[in-house]
């Protein structure tokens, strides 16, 4: 539970009592050290990422393992989410000959990021990992790196430099502002974009649930009771939401990295 749902049902704060609505904000995504192994200090984002690990290896572990000619109930959910990314995702941006060997990366990200967004609405965990800037910028940080990578390799410096600063004399006049702001875009923009598109959205819809839900306890007093059940009818609702958003967020993250390999991939002209 975060630090403002502690506030909320720990202190019975209820509207009329006297004390003010405990307001969810930067104090309810930082949480004290759960445990210490070799020095370093386990929080629960840190956690709530090493069980996704756990989760996502164990389930296509479990689903593959010993994989069978007419599929049983996990090998049909696990083969079902791995051709969505491969069919779905990577070939209908890459290329089937191209993108083939990224598709285990993809499906990797895709899985890992859902797990951590999904979080957010189960009981006792009740957090998005991807709500810590670290986590989607670590992962951003990762495609950034694989996408400059096959830039350089595929083009050479030159070439590479001509792809990620769109070098195209037709331009005219144009042509050196045209490079300097691709040239931003995709070394500093595009980066920074990727990763905080996850981040904010986690953050904004973890912030919504915490808000109804706190409202919920905190008007459960004389005729605040009426307003306490529209809280939590948007307590549902929102959860609801965030199931989609979750989901979404996941996809458009490695649908953006397949989008930035294809175009390290891309021949310039």
């Amino acid at each position: 539970m975060s630090n403002a749902k502690t506030l909320a049902f720990e202190t019975d704060c209820h509207i009329f009592d006297g004390c003010g609505f405990p307001t969810p904000g930067l104090h309810s995504f930082m949480f004290e050290p759960l445990f210490t192994v070799g020095g370093i200090e386990f929080n629960k984002p840190m956690l709530l990422s090493l069980v996704s690990t756990v989760v996502v290896i164990g389930f296509f572990w479990a689903a593959f393992n010993k994989p069978k000619l007419i599929p049983g109930k996990l090998q049909m959910v696990g083969e079902a989410g791995y051709d969505f990314v491969r069919r779905g995702v990577v070939y209908e941006t890459i290329g089937k000959r191209e993108g083939e060997k990224y598709v285990p990366l993809m499906f990797a990200l895709f899985f890992f990021i859902w797990i951590m967004n999904l979080w957010s609405i189960v009981p006792i965990a009740q957090f998005p990992a991807t709500a810590v800037i670290a986590f989607p910028a670590g992962l951003a940080a990762l495609v950034y790196i694989l996408w400059m990578s096959i830039t350089f390799k595929r083009h050479g410096f030159v070439g590479g430099f001509k792809n990620i600063t769109g070098y195209d004399r037709s331009l005219g006049p144009v042509f050196p502002m045209v490079m300097f702001f691709e040239f931003l875009s995709n070394v500093f923009i595009r980066p920074f974009t990727h990763a905080v598109r996850l981040f904010a959205n986690m953050f904004a819809g973890h912030v919504l649930i915490l808000i109804f839900t706190i409202g919920t306890w905190y008007l459960l007093n004389g005729i605040g009771i009426a307003y306490s059940a529209v809280s939590f009818l948007m307590v549902l609702v929102m959860t609801v939401f965030e199931l989609f958003i979750q989901a979404l967020q996941a996809y458009v993250f490695i649908l953006l990295s397949c989008s930035y390999i294809q175009g390290a991939l891309a021949e310039h002209h």
